[in-house]
Parts: C-alpha cells; sequence; structure tokens
C-alpha cells in the first residue's frame, strides 16, 4: 500500500543507476496494481507502476469520465500503456490476508445525481482483486481554507478569485494554484507569477505611484547585468555597440522604434536622397545565400538587389527629430547618397544636420544598381571622389561626425579610408555587401528571376560569409590609420563575432543579416554575452592556461581507455573496464562540484580597452611570421569518433601525413611528412580531437623542394 509521494521517489531513484549512491531498486507491485485517482499524479503512478513489473494496472476514480481532472496527453499516455478504467467508483476498504498483505479493494458505485453531486449507491458494493494499492488522490485543503477566512469560495470548493488572482472581496487576499483550480504545476508557477505582479501594482497604488498596466517581472540578476558596455566615439556616447545597419532592418521610422524598444544601441536609417534622385525596387530583391541546401533561418549568408529607400529625405529626417526626441540616449546615423556633385551633397547633409542626426554616413559603396547612375559604387571606388565627397560634406557638418561608407570591391579598402581621412572624415564605416551572384539552377536561370523573361543581376552578398573580409578590412584600416574610429559590418551574428570586430580595431557594430535570420530580439543574446565576456575578462580564475572564455579546458582520457575505438570487441573492453572503474570507486567520496560563489576581485575592462588588442597584438605581414617555429598534428584517440575525415583530406589535398588502422579506425600522424598545415583540424567534426604541438628538436621541418 502506498500513496503517490511515497511511491514516485522510489521509482526515480531506481531510475537513474549511478547517479545515486544508495542503489535503490524498483518496488515490487505484484502483477495487479490498483491507483486511486484520476490526475496527472495518479496517471504517473499508473505508467510508473508498468515499469515495476506489473502485468496490469487499473485506474479507479470517483468521478465520470467527462470530469477527470488529468490533462489530455497523461490520458492518451495511459490508454497506449493499456491501463483499464472504473469511473464511478468509491473505494471503502482495503482487504488484506492473515499476513497482512493487500489482497482486495471494495468498491461502491458512486453516482451522479441531476443537481450534479454524487451520491453512493450502498447496493453496488463489490471487490477488485489486486496486489498493490497507490492512492493518488488531491491533497484536502480544509485548514488552508480557515486560514484564508474571510475569502469566500464557490460551490466546486474553488476560490473566487478575479483574472488578477485577487479576492473579489478582499483585496489585500490573492490566490492561485489548486484553489483556484489550476491543474498542473505550470499552471500553478504561472499563477504565483501573475498574483506576484498584481501584488506589487496593489501595493504600489495604494502609495500613489504608478504602475505598468502591462505586467512586467524583472528579469534574473546578476553581477554580469551590471557590467557598462557603453562606448564614447568621436565624443558621441553609444548605450552599447549594437546598432542597425542601413538595410531592410532600418526600413522604416516605425521599424527603428521597435529596435530600440527591443534594446539596440543606435541605428543607421535606410540610405536616403534627394526626391530628383528616387528609386523604386523590383522584386524579388532578396534571397537566402544558396552556399548550401540550407532552408529556412540559419542562413550563413543572403544576397540582395534592393536599392536605397523610397522614402523621401523629408520623411527621413521628420522620423530622425520624432525618435531622438523619444529615444534621447539612442544613437541616429543618417545614410545618405546622391551622385559626385557638391552642390547636392552639402543639401542633403544640410538637411541630415537640421534633422539631429548624431552621426552623418555616407554611403559611397553600394555594390549594385546605384553605382549604374553615378552613387554609390561609383563614388567609392575612386579614392579622389571619396576625398571630395567627404570634404565637402565637412565643409556644412559643422560638429556632426561624418562616415564615409567603404567598399571592399576594391584592390585596398585602407587606400580608400585614407582618402576619407585626408578629406576629413571623423571615422569610416567598413564594409558594405560583396558584389556576386547566386547559383545558377540545372536550367541555367539565376535567382532571383525578375519578370517574364526571369532576368537577374549582380547583387550584395551578406552575412557570415564576409565576416573573414570585414575583419581583414577593419585590421588593414586601423593598422594603416590607428587613430581613426571604425563602425565595422559584415557577418556580425553574435557578441562573439562582435568581439572580434573589436579586437580589430572597430568601436561598434552594424547589424542586418542575423536579424533576417530572426528578429530584433537577438539584441537580447548579444547584449548578454557581450557582458559576460567582460565580466569573464575582469576574474582572475578564468585565466587559467587553456580557458578562451567559451569553453573550459578540455582534459583528455590519457588512460588505456582512452585508446580503445568505441565499437565491436573493443566497446565490450571499453564496458569492461568502466564497470571495474564504478566497482571500485565511491560515489559519495567524489568531490563536490564548488557551487560556492565567487568572492574575488573583479576588475572589469571598459568595452574601450579591447578596440584594436588583436590586431596590434597578432596581425601582421605575411613575411613577419616566424617560420622557425614549426608544428605537428596530434590526434586524441579519447575523443575520436574513427569518421577518417582527417585522414581522407590529407591523403587527396595535403601530405598523405596521416594513416587510418584498419582494425581500431583511429588516425595516427606520421611526424616525418606532417607539416602542420592545420588541414585535418579544419575538417574534423569533434572539438579538442585534433590539437597541434611543436615539433620534436630531433625532427626539424625541412621543405621538400622536390628537384634541385
Amino acid at each position: 500500500l502506498y500513496t503517490s509521494k511515497d511511491f514516485l521517489p522510489l521509482v526515480a531513484k531506481a531510475s537513474k543507476p549511478g547517479m545515486c549512491a544508495c542503489k535503490s531498486q524498483l518496488p515490487e507491485v505484484g502483477r495487479h496494481v490498483v491507483v486511486l485517482g484520476a490526475g496527472d499524479t495518479a496517471f504517473d503512478c499508473a505508467t510508473s507502476a508498468f515499469r515495476c513489473g506489473a502485468k496490469r494496472v487499473t485506474i479507479v476514480f470517483r468521478r465520470n469520465w467527462s470530469d477527470m481532472r488529468a490533462v489530455e496527453e497523461e490520458r492518451e499516455l495511459a490508454l497506449k500503456e493499456q491501463c483499464d478504467f472504473i469511473p464511478n467508483a468509491l473505494p471503502k476498504k482495503v482487504v488484506t490476508n492473515d499476513q497482512g498483505k493487500v489482497t482486495h479493494l471494495e468498491v461502491a458505485r458512486y453516482e451522479q445525481l441531476e443537481d450534479g453531486k454524487y451520491s453512493e449507491d450502498a447496493d453496488t458494493v463489490y471487490l477488485l482483486r489486486c496486489d498493490t494499492i497507490i492512492s493518488a488522490y488531491g491533497c484536502t485543503t480544509g485548514a488552508i481554507k480557515e486560514a484564508l477566512k474571510p475569502l469566500e469560495f464557490d460551490t466546486a470548493g474553488l476560490a473566487v478569485v478575479t483574472p488578477q488572482m485577487q479576492s473579489e472581496k478582499e483585496p489585500k487576499v490573492f490566490c492561485g494554484g489548486d484553489l483556484t483550480g489550476a491543474h498542473m504545476t505550470v499552471e500553478a508557477a504561472n499563477d504565483g507569477k501573475t498574483a506576484a505582479w498584481h501584488m506589487h501594482a496593489y501595493l504600489q497604488k495604494k502609495h500613489g505611484e504608478k504602475v505598468s498596466e502591462k505586467p512586467e517581472l524583472p528579469l534574473f540578476f546578476s553581477p554580469i547585468d551590471a557590467v557598462d558596455i557603453s562606448i564614447e566615439m568621436c565624443g558621441v556616447r553609444f548605450p552599447n555597440p549594437f546598432g542597425l545597419a542601413s538595410a531592410p532592418c532600418s526600413t522604416s521610422a516605425d521599424m527603428i522604434r521597435r529596435a530600440f524598444e527591443a534594446g539596440w544601441g543606435f541605428a543607421v536609417t535606410k540610405t536616403f536622397t534627394l526626391d530628383n534622385h528616387l528609386v523604386t525596387n523590383i522584386s524579388p530583391r532578396i534571397v537566402r545565400g544558396t552556399y548550401g541546401h540550407k532552408y529556412g533561418p540559419g542562413q550563413p549568408g543572403f544576397l540582395n538587389i534592393e536599392l536605397i529607400t523610397e522614402k523621401s529625405a523629408k520623411y527621413w529626417c521628420q522620423a530622425i527629430r520624432e525618435l531622438k526626441q523619444d529615444f534621447p540616449d539612442r544613437i541616429i546615423v543618417a545614410s545618405l547618397m546622391v551622385p559626385y556633385n557638391k552642390d547636392e551633397w552639402q543639401l542633403i547633409t544640410e538637411y541630415a544636420v537640421q534633422s539631429g542626426a548624431d552621426i552623418l554616413e555616407l554611403n559611397l559603396s553600394c555594390p549594385h544598381g546605384m553605382g549604374e547612375v553615378g552613387m554609390g559604387l561609383a563614388c567609392g571606388q575612386d579614392a579622389e571622389l571619396v576625398r571630395n565627397i567627404t570634404k565637402w560634406v565637412k565643409e556644412v557638418a559643422g560638429n556632426i561626425p561624418v562616415f564615409p561608407k567603404l567598399t571592399n570591391n576594391i584592390t585596398e579598402i585602407a587606400v580608400i579610408a585614407k582618402s576619407a581621412m585626408d578629406g576629413g572624415a571623423d571615422g569610416v564605416t567598413a564594409i558594405n555587401t560583396m558584389s556576386g551572384v547566386m547559383d545558377l539552377n540545372g536550367k541555367g536561370e539565376a535567382w532571383p528571376k525578375v519578370g517574364k523573361s526571369k532576368l537577374t543581376t549582380t547583387g550584395g552578398i551578406s552575412g557570415d560569409v564576409n565576416r573573414p573580409l570585414g575583419l581583414r578590412a577593419v585590421g588593414v584600416i586601423n593598422r594603416l590609420l590607428p587613430d581613426l574610429p571604425i563602425m565595422a559590418t559584415g557577418g556580425v551574428s553574435s557578441a562573439d563575432s562582435t568581439i572580434q570586430y573589436l579586437h580589430m580595431g572597430a568601436s561598434v557594430v552594424q547589424i542586418c543579416s542575423s536579424i533576417q535570420n530572426q528578429d530584433y530580439t537577438v539584441i537580447e543574446d548579444y547584449i548578454t554575452g557581450l557582458k559576460a565576456h567582460l565580466y569573464m575578462l575582469g576574474r582572475g580564475d578564468f585565466k587559467q592556461e587553456g580557458w578562451d572564455l567559451q569553453t573550459p579546458p578540455f582534459k583528455h582520457d590519457g588512460t588505456e581507455l582512452g585508446e580503445l575505438p568505441p565499437f565491436g570487441s573493443f566497446e565490450k573492453q571499453r564496458l569492461e573496464i568502466r564497470k571495474q572503474r564504478l566497482a571500485e570507486t565511491d560515489i559519495q567520496s567524489l568531490p563536490m562540484a564548488d557551487d560556492a560563489p565567487y568572492r574575488g576581485e573583479v576588475k572589469v575592462p571598459a568595452l574601450k580597452e579591447l578596440v584594436g588588442t588583436s590586431r596590434k597584438a597578432y596581425l601582421r605581414m605575411h613575411n613577419d611570421l616566424p617560420r622557425e617555429d614549426q608544428v605537428l598534428a596530434k590526434i586524441h584517440h579519447d575523443i575520436c569518433i574513427n569518421c577518417g575525415k582527417c585522414y581522407m583530406t590529407c591523403n587527396d589535398n595535403a601530405y598523405q601525413a596521416i594513416t587510418f588502422d584498419p582494425e581500431t579506425h583511429f588516425a595516427n600522424v606520421v611526424e616525418d611528412k606532417c607539416t602542420g598545415c592545420g588541414l585535418c583540424l579544419a575538417v574534423c567534426p569533434v572539438p579538442n580531437c585534433i590539437e597541434f604541438v611543436p615539433r620534436p628538436e630531433d625532427k626539424p621541418f625541412v621543405p621538400d623542394r622536390g628537384l634541385l
């Protein structure tokens, strides 16, 4: 005879061998188990009874089938498990034999009357044969009801409360969970959240404080949340370094408004021009990158043939004014474009300055469409034009910082950045999208197909595929012009990629493609990730060897177990070794994880301290790289999955320096042939499986010159 509170913990303990030092066994329940009750817990007991060896499980409950409290999913599972059901049955007495063992359950018919109440039929009492009885009735609430007076209850025994979980007659009393009819723990938890907010609102309003009509429970707070990720660039303070690029994500003022509400630190408007240069876009114009047959979100890149905004300069100037009024702490960058004409550049600049924009971005890099009419790329590929346009704009921009947006569709972007600086630029944006064409299908047709003739054109490639190009561009600009501020864009899709750009010399980043893969809410992950990174930089315990601030140091298994592959007869040997180790190990004596909070000093660096650190420390010309520090690949068998990828790529693309054991299927490096090229690591699907180690002193690297 069990209650559900006794039975289920016993099953749980015995269901996870090795996790509990007590070595619990499943309860012995016999052939036939009767479960009393029809709630979710009762059904858990019924299905668990089968796991304990029962051949038959019968669920006995007092109400009709339609009044069963369990959720539909639990009922369906019990039906699939082939449980028996006896509704309208009132348990009367447990019958035992001389040894005190359960043999029967005495049950009476329990009928529902016309008024909805239930009544026992004393003439229909019968015995139900069983070996084990598990009581899973809900808890009684009599004592709780007494304590909650004067809270009222209805005829069904449920508390009379509003949707806010507040008593209708006693406003200072809130109630939820079982007392209001919640069937599941998750529902009770939600009642608690709802009540907590409205308790807060009740108390605040009682003292004359204003409270939002929409519940806004605070998020979990930790020292990471207190990290400051603001940064100053050209005298402008950014609340965080994440901003919308001049792209589809900034198509309208309403969209920028929603982005600011989500937490973005700044936004670049969609590029606008004078009314005599307004454009009309074609459709379709934005497609997924066909770098592989991957559909849905998570695209590594996109291609677009979208032009600048279709909205007027008047619209955008009004939008900037309204956004600055509503979000004074957020930074708005006005993106401008006109042909190579001094009067027009200065006129559009005056409009933007009068609107209250914080920074001006000169779009000299749009790689499609606009260059054909003398704008965008047509200006940005010529160093003299970039210098002159920048100079014209600076003449009327006043104290507003000016950032020409540069193209990477050129021989050397740093040369163009130097011309912009010579023209008076306060900084530059790098890079715009790269020119390209998406794949052709089997019919030779490209995508996007425009019009009935299915035409296409070159477009701009964006997303993660551009990040190596963007990092290189930011790095070489920072190396040539270390004091020139940079807004980076191109493949920023995480806090991690943001940090990479900061390390190469950028101060803030602009983002679009990752938003296209999801929505504005990605900012939450970016902010938390960057704060966590800075926090970990400030903690001394994260500076141990091998910790890269992403994952802790990896420890390989150097025992005989690590040299046995996980298949065939080898797997049997592995199991025997593990069994022996488990038998020899006292689980309770194993060291526990140190969950104590960190008490040491935390010196969180300012975000600006990251800017350019990697470029200064590591970025060099190829001829400046050391050739005496040669390495070898080392393959760790303890986590090798025997896929053979390293062997195949080395054999047909490198130096035939890896062998593949026909019995163990382990790959092994031939030191005399390995040149440490890195291709094996590039294709290995298992992190930490391959690493590079210094060559032995007695085996120096000697290049194979072929014939001399």
